[in-house]
């Protein structure tokens, strides 16, 4: 990873200069040895600020099941063979491109991270404005640790207590040298530091989500993430513990009947519901909201969506001749990549299925009923039952899926509830040839770009 780093972090910053008057004289890139650090906490925010840094992998999203090409012509005129090859789940992936950003876009994440940190640590014991550096030094230990856990996700297994010491992680780059070559570290050991970022971020920040810049993180944002990760992980102790911290900072949902369900754009940027705004590299057109017409929504998810039950009409946006896409979510914005950022609803979701799964029917139901009542138009909701745990589980993982369509989660999911033995395999018609992908296939983990293992010699995934 580290030649991408020298290649890339000039232009990285080239923004920054323009928009945020960071200075020229950290920007210089050395091929064999550490970049100069930022000097200023308006250089080291600068870089934070950044639209260049924090986005997600979109292979997630091409692979899981919310989707099907609109017709065999529509899979051959993809914008690249990755997406093709994605859609079908086969065993090489990229053949031969240069991948789109999923493994170098979080790496540039982690590399701003490091030089910020490592700035940061210097300035300790000098810097007057200790608040604003631990705000700072609290947010870039907050996006390493979201771009790790991203990483590992996406490039290597479901976490598996029983595996997790031997299965494959991801390279654990700590420090802002470029020429120091990093090999992939175990699951234990990524989620161990992903952790360890978060619960030292967490006292540095306030507990309010700020109401203007959601792209700003808080004790809400890291408690929702650490209950996003413990669900990965199957701790749902754990999870129900983050999701009960973050709903007792913050629990807004929006009724959606008070939502435009025309509008290609429901949501605002600071929507009551969001707690950290985030989206996917914006390089693959089969992953576009708003404007795709290669895609459309899986018929069989749109049948899930019952009569007045507004998510239908505000989620997507349905064509003259039957396309179904996504709008643009909770990102609020003109952009067209997926929203994969931490909102109110997930975690709603979250704590109800942590709730069932100890066997706690009536608060599972509550909290899925809290927030289903404000999905359906007023006075056609009916709350729902369940007479046994696991009907309640299943009921709430049906909504989950309904509720967090196209936000990258989908395939996490299909990973963990397989390693429960739900048994969901993927199939999908194209061209008259069926392609099959079944429970916990080692297709589940995405190789890691060709030319990424090429340079750095670490060890390639294997499908």
């Amino acid at each position: 990873m580290n030649n991408l780093f020298s290649k890339w972090c000039i232009l990285l910053y080239l923004p920054i200069l323009v928009f945020n008057s960071c200075k020229k004289d950290f920007l210089d890139a050395k091929p064999n040895t550490a970049i100069i650090q930022p000097i200023t906490l308006d250089d080291f925010q600068g870089l934070l600020e950044s639209s260049l840094i924090g986005l997600s992998p979109s292979l997630p999203t091409m692979s899981a099941d919310e989707y099907n090409f609109i017709s065999y012509a529509s899979y051959q005129g993809a914008g690249t063979a990755t997406e093709r090859n994605a859609y079908i789940w086969a065993k090489d992936l990229f053949e031969g491109e240069i991948a789109g950003g999923d493994w170098s876009k979080p790496y540039e994440t982690i590399f701003c991270s490091n030089n910020i940190l490592a700035g940061l640590d210097k300035m300790k014991g000098t810097e007057k404005n200790t608040t604003r550096l631990n705000f700072i030094y609290g947010w870039a230990l907050f996006n390493r640790a979201y771009a790790f856990y991203e990483l590992v996700r996406t490039f290597s297994p479901a976490y598996d207590q029983n595996t997790a010491n031997t299965d494959l992680g991801v390279p654990l780059k700590l420090n802002p040298s470029i020429e120091e070559l990093q090999q992939r570290s175990t699951v234990q050991q990524t989620y161990d530091q992903i952790l360890e970022d978060l619960k030292k971020s967490l006292p540095l920040f306030d507990s309010d989500v700020p109401q203007a810049n959601r792209y700003h993180p808080s004790k809400t944002a890291v408690h929702a993430l650490l209950s996003r990760i413990y669900l990965s992980m199957r701790k749902y102790d754990l999870a129900e513990l983050h999701a009960d911290a973050t709903l007792q900072l913050y629990n807004k949902l929006i009724n959606y009947n008070t939502v435009s369900k025309t509008n290609i754009q429901p949501f605002n940027r600071t929507n009551d519901e969001l707690i950290l705004r985030k989206s996917a590299v914006l390089t693959y057109t089969s992953t576009l909201v708003a404007i795709n017409t290669q895609i459309t929504i899986n018929p069989d998810f749109l049948l899930l969506y019952e009569l007045g039950d507004l998510r239908d009409e505000v989620y997507f946006k349905e064509s003259p001749v039957g396309i179904f896409s996504m709008k643009r979510m909770y990102n609020g914005t003109t952009a067209l990549q997926p929203f994969t950022g931490l909102a109110t609803d997930e975690v709603y979701l979250i704590k109800a299925e942590c709730a069932a799964r100890r066997s706690d029917i009536s608060t599972a139901l509550s909290y899925l009923n809290n927030l289903l009542i404000n999905r359906y138009e007023t006075n056609k909701f009916t709350a729902v039952t369940a007479s046994s745990p696991t009907e309640a589980l299943n009921k709430i993982l049906l909504e989950r899926k309904k509720e967090l369509i196209w936000r990258n989660l989908r395939w996490d999911d299909l990973k963990r509830l397989n390693k429960e033995g739900a048994n969901i395999q993927l199939n999908r018609e194209l061209n008259g040839s069926s392609y099959t992908l079944p429970p916990n296939d080692s297709r589940y983990v995405f190789p890691i770009p060709d030319n990424e293992v090429l340079l750095s010699g670490i060890k390639q995934n294997q499908r």
